[in-house]
């Protein structure tokens, strides 16, 4: 297995024709936009490749111009102009203007000045290395993308892969010993392309399994196997999905006399807890679940465990003064039995990935050898074997992590404060690349019990990128929707359940994020670069590529019982909520109201949502026989459901043969009111009729429609219709083989529906808990007739009450500028 541990495809040297360099000075222009920047006192510069740059060879070469005198050196291409005077650089020596209008007062960037203006001044921040411990926000590292246009990443100090699958250090004196190895990114207020120029150097996301986008077990607790498999049997009773079950690190010995260390380091099974390992990791897997182990390595392998004479043994290692195997990430020696001896034999049991939780650190025996780099790259590339889509849970180690999903954050406080920050967090990490945190949902450790904190994190948590509830060991803290209060719980098990549902949306998204360079969740800013309210609605975010997601991550209203957040509707159509079926104009900032059963996700015209039809799906998120799709009319749309086979419920790959991937397009026309759905694409082939598939199709806040015709070429399906959705209606069609082309015809250029806002606002008023007659008078101005918007908005205004009591009242009123022209009310105040 070391062999596949080896096997790292780079290209770490550019093209000659890229390079202008000098005796101390080496340039390589990458692109029109990027340039890596060197200097070397001594002349020896680094070819090998980073941690973050593993292909310097992008292909072609970008045109650019060369100019030098005495005075120095210019390099010129479409975007950039740089200058350089032949010293050491220095602010005054190196100077690179960015061309372009981005800013009013221009875009140059002078080496070593912008450097501390990380995070919310002139970079927009990347994220940072661990949220342990912290309560409310946290200082984050840079990204690559920044209001002045430029950005750069200092990689004079990373650590290096010597091209023959081990590791090597740099030479010494970088970056304060004047020994300088930096990429300037200078995309102006091309975000997205900068990204994909970071993906083109740094490498690709990789397509992580699809069962880790369901939902996630993980408590730090002292668990007996028949207690924990009871456990994920009552979620089963309780009908809750799960994919991945978490064994913190209380699956090995950490308290027994046995144990000579702190016990946070172990490799042998609490045999008082686990008295059948293998047996308890089957029955897990008889559950379509998942299984992780925690590991904290740092301790290495002491004589108590169960494994210590094989791995020595491996090792050469002398076992008579029975002293420990120390952990050593720079010896190769350990590193093979660390995983082919230690790690091998616990997977055999049934392990299927590992947790790794690295605290200790960026030293190691020789300097510039980061252990969690260490252990990141090599437990990927090994959990790779046997033809598996590779995974790991670890913490973050800096730019070039995101090769290595999955992200662990660490041991978040539960609080508000935290909740609140979390969704930027994650938003601003994919400006470094890293597109799939992990994060402890509900809170680690500490705050207080709050039941609507809990929920409303859990709805952050459905829609981020990995769904993990964890807790620490406290009695109280455990995040099982049953141990809240019932109006709690049941909103929690209806969101845990659309996560599950919503996994061929996420699957495909994964794809989309590993292929084309779109990490799953992103900022409003780089899709909207100059738009001031696209950057100050910092946990406002892209949820693939057609959602976008308004957390709620403040306590709701006493008297209104509503959440409230701030959003921005950009400027592209119209917006539907996918859960309240609300149609908004886009174009401005407005606050939104929620109940608690509520959550602001909108989805644009034209955005087609792929869901598992199963209001209950199975564990493990397997690829559906049965579909939904959400469709929302007004412009034209398209989307590519992906499936891989080894998704299948029943594996049908009965050896030898490669998996096969399969696409199955879906568009929209506008003009013509036309879904097309299929046929099925597959990577090895031509699809064949199996296996077929049911589609439940449904056209949401579009009620007012006739179908006109549903057909299946040369093949007889079932059809069926149903209106009873409020705000929509659906179309189900059954049984239809993979290899045909299913047509639904609505009518030409359908809209969507103008809100009926009487009954929803009389029932949001009965809600409030506050006098009588404020309810009448909040009331009079919708229901009386012959009112102008205007005029209804004015009387709004006019009744003395606290904002947070109208303000419900006036995003229904004002969410839809249709409302000014089509009146929904009849003479008498009631509606049409």
């Amino acid at each position: 297995m070391a062999e596949l541990r080896s096997h790292f495809p780079t290209r770490p040297v550019a093209n000659p024709k890229a390079v202008v360099s000098g005796e101390k000075y080496r340039f390589t222009v990458l692109t029109d936009a990027l340039i890596r920047y060197e200097y070397a006192p001594d002349g020896i510069f680094e070819d090998r490749a980073s941690t973050f740059a593993i292909n310097r060879d992008l292909g072609s070469v970008p045109d650019f111009e060369t100019y030098e005198d005495e005075s120095g050196l210019e390099i010129i291409t479409e975007r950039l102009h740089l200058t350089y005077d032949r010293q050491p650089f220095s602010s005054s020596g190196l100077v690179v203007d960015v061309k372009g209008k981005i800013t009013n007062w221009g875009s140059q960037w002078r080496f070593g000045i912008d450097e501390n203006l990380w995070e919310g001044v002139e970079n927009f921040g990347g994220t940072a290395r661990t949220l342990d411990g912290v309560d409310g926000r946290c200082k984050l590292e840079g990204g690559i993308i920044g209001r002045v246009g430029y950005a750069t990443i200092d990689d004079s100090v990373s650590m290096l892969f010597d091209g023959n699958g081990w590791v090597g250090s740099r030479r010494p004196g970088g970056t304060q010993g004047k020994r300088i190895d930096g990429y300037l990114f200078a995309y102006g207020l091309s975000y997205k392309e900068a990204i994909k120029a970071f993906y083109a150097v740094s490498g690709k996301q990789p397509v992580i399994p699809r069962w880790a986008l369901g939902n996630w077990w993980s408590r730090y607790y002292e668990y007996r196997a028949a207690e924990y498999l009871s456990l994920m049997d009552l979620f089963q009773q309780e009908k809750i999905p799960l994919s991945v079950a978490v064994l913190d690190m209380d699956w090995h010995y950490v308290h027994e006399d046995r144990v000579t260390t702190a016990g946070w380091t172990g490799y042998s099974w609490n045999k008082q807890l686990f008295p059948d390992p293998k047996g308890f990791c089957e029955a897990l897997h008889e559950r379509r679940l998942k299984v992780t182990l925690n590991d904290h390595p740092a301790d290495g392998v002491h004589a108590f465990e169960d494994v210590y004479e094989t791995m020595a043994k491996f090792m050469g290692f002398d076992t008579s003064q029975k002293k420990p195997i120390l952990f050593n990430p720079t010896n190769k020696t350990f590193f093979d039995a660390f995983f082919d001896v230690l790690h091998r034999e616990l997977e055999e049991n049934g392990v299927d990935f590992w947790w790794i939780d690295w605290q200790q650190g960026t030293f190691s025996r020789i300097p510039g050898i980061d252990p969690l780099w260490m252990l990141n790259h090599f437990h990927f590339l090994d959990n790779a074997r046997d033809g598996k889509r590779p995974i790991i849970f670890s913490r973050y180690g800096g730019p070039g992590s995101h090769r290595y999903p999955i992200g662990f954050s660490g041991d978040t406080r539960a609080s508000w404060a935290s909740l609140d920050f979390q969704p930027e967090f994650t938003a601003t990490a994919s400006n470094i690349g890293y597109g799939w945190w992990s994060h402890d949902i509900g809170g680690h450790m500490l705050g207080a019990k709050d039941d609507e904190l809990s929920t409303r994190w859990l709805q952050y948590g459905v829609f981020s990128p990995i769904m993990r509830l964890h807790s620490t060991l406290s009695e109280w803290q455990s995040k099982e929707p049953w141990n809240y209060r019932t109006e709690f719980e049941e909103i929690m098990k209806k969101f845990l359940r659309f996560r599950h549902r919503m996994i061929p949306y996420l699957y495909s998204m994964n794809v989309r994020a590993a292929t084309e360079d779109e990490p799953l969740v992103q900022p409003l800013y780089w899709q909207y670069p100059r738009a001031q309210d696209a950057q100050h609605n910092k946990n406002q975010y892209f949820f693939g590529s057609e959602l976008m997601v308004a957390p709620i991550t403040k306590p709701r209203h006493l008297q209104t019982g509503l959440g409230t957040v701030k959003a921005w509707l950009p400027p592209n159509g119209r917006y539907v909520d996918i859960f309240t079926g609300t149609v908004y104009d886009g174009g401005r900032i407005l606050n939104l109201y929620r109940q608690l059963t509520e959550y602001p996700v909108f989805a644009s015209e034209g955005s087609i949502v792929p869901l598992d039809a199963a209001e209950v799906p199975v564990n493990g998120g397997t690829n559906p026989k049965d579909y939904e799709l959400f469709v929302v009319v007004g412009k034209d749309g398209k989307f590519s459901i992906f499936e891989d086979s080894r998704d299948d419920p029943e594996d049908r790959n009965t050896g030898g043969q490669a998996y096969e991937q399969r696409q199955i397009p879906i568009t929209w026309t506008q003009a013509e009111g036309c879904l097309r759905i299929g046929p099925v694409k597959s990577d090895v082939g031509a699809a064949d009729a199996e296996p077929r598939r049911n589609w439940k199709v449904k056209f949401i806040s579009c009620s007012g429609i006739e179908l006109k015709n549903v057909a299946i070429v040369d093949f007889d399906v079932g059809i069926s219709m149903d209106r009873s959705m409020a705000g929509g209606f659906t179309i189900n069609i059954t049984d239809v083989p993979s290899d045909k082309e299913a047509v639904i015809e609505i009518g030409k250029n359908p809209q969507l529906d103008i809100l009926d806002i009487k009954e929803p606002v009389r029932s949001m008023i009965n809600g409030f808990q506050c006098r009588f007659d404020i309810k009448d008078k909040l009331f009079e101005c919708i229901k009386e007739d012959g009112l102008s918007i205007a005029a209804r908005s004015s009387r709004l205004l006019a009744v003395e009450v606290e904002e947070k009591l109208v303000g419900p009242v006036f995003e229904l009123l004002l969410a839809d500028s249709r409302l000014q022209h089509v009146s929904p009310f009849m003479p008498d105040g009631s509606l049409q």
